[in-house]
């Protein structure tokens, strides 16, 4: 991936803005993200709670470009990591040209709508119901009606984000909304984030794959070395827990899950960056990292 680069397209016009992906956990923001991109740039996950920061993806086509935000699932903040997520999806927000409202077929509505409605937004939304290909007993029509109703609601949209049903769909009646104007990015980047960035999310979504209960949400990977050599990149990281017995989890018996780790981490990085790395994975133990501000900066959580 090219370093971010930003400029404008003088006298150039086409459909342009800034669109953000709200809703609860798992109602497929990041899945949806991947889908409209057709490229993995959110790391995903069956469990709650996995995306902590604003990934941008901006989508370049002849005629437009749409700038996606794939925000952290909206939750009660129980500690200053919490808090963070929370203003990273309040300020993608109060930028957005085009909020898409993302719920789960089989998520309650009325628990949706308050969420949705207390948002008070001011730019067009679109209700996007996720999961459509698996509505068993006709909630979906029950869906459109319970959300076309609402004041908040531009429109309706059934989808499938994993299976790519009506995405298509999903990006038409995005454009309908968005002015015209000049392009913001360079048309060969998809996303303003640095490729450090990633490295570091693929390794934190491999302990989400491999680890149970709290270890994935008392965890963070932070990217310290990133250098490219001539025949390999040689990358260093820093997998952080809260405590000492949580060290012991993640390196396992003798080794063997940070082992496991660090090889389905590689193949992923590879593939992404289209070359061969070296990776060193480190455990270091920072206690209540997650109410620490200083520590927040330094792993990326501004």
């Amino acid at each position: 991936m090219r370093p971010f680069l930003f400029y404008t397209f003088a006298g150039i016009f086409m459909k342009v803005g800034f669109v953000s992906i709200f809703g609860k956990p798992n109602a497929g923001k990041s899945t949806l993200l991947n889908a409209l991109m057709k490229e993995k740039l959110a790391i995903v996950s069956h469990k709650v709670q996995t995306t902590r920061h604003r990934i941008k993806g901006i989508l370049n086509e002849k005629d437009y470009q749409i700038v996606f935000s794939d925000t952290p699932g909206v939750i009660e903040p129980k500690y200053k990591l919490h808090e963070k997520m929370m203003q990273v999806v309040k300020n993608s927000l109060e930028d957005a040209d085009v909020v898409l409202l993302m719920l789960d077929i089989n998520d309650d509505f009325a628990e949706n709508d308050a969420l949705f409605a207390a948002l008070h937004l001011k730019s067009p939304a679109i209700i996007v119901i996720n999961k459509s290909d698996k509505d068993k007993s006709g909630k979906l029509e029950e869906a459109k009606t319970f959300f076309g109703e609402k004041n908040y609601c531009k429109s309706v949209i059934a989808i499938s984000a994993l299976r790519n049903i009506n995405v298509d769909v999903l990006l038409e009646k995005i454009l309908s909304f968005l002015p015209e104007g000049e392009p913001f990015f360079d048309g060969d980047d998809i996303t303003d984030l640095p490729t450090k960035f990633f490295v570091g999310e693929m390794i934190r979504e491999k302990i989400f794959n491999l680890y149970e209960e709290e270890i994935p949400y008392h965890t963070t990977v932070l990217v310290q070395e990133f250098t490219e050599k001539t025949t390999l990149i040689k990358i260093r990281a820093e997998i952080i827990v809260h405590r000492e017995t949580q060290k012991g989890i993640i390196l396992g018996e003798r080794g063997a899950m940070i082992k496991k780790l660090g090889t389905e981490a590689r193949k992923d990085i590879e593939a992404f960056l289209e070359r061969k790395i070296f990776l060193e994975l480190f455990v270091k133990v920072r206690p209540k990292w997650r109410d620490n501000d200083i520590h927040l900066k330094e792993y990326g959580y501004n």
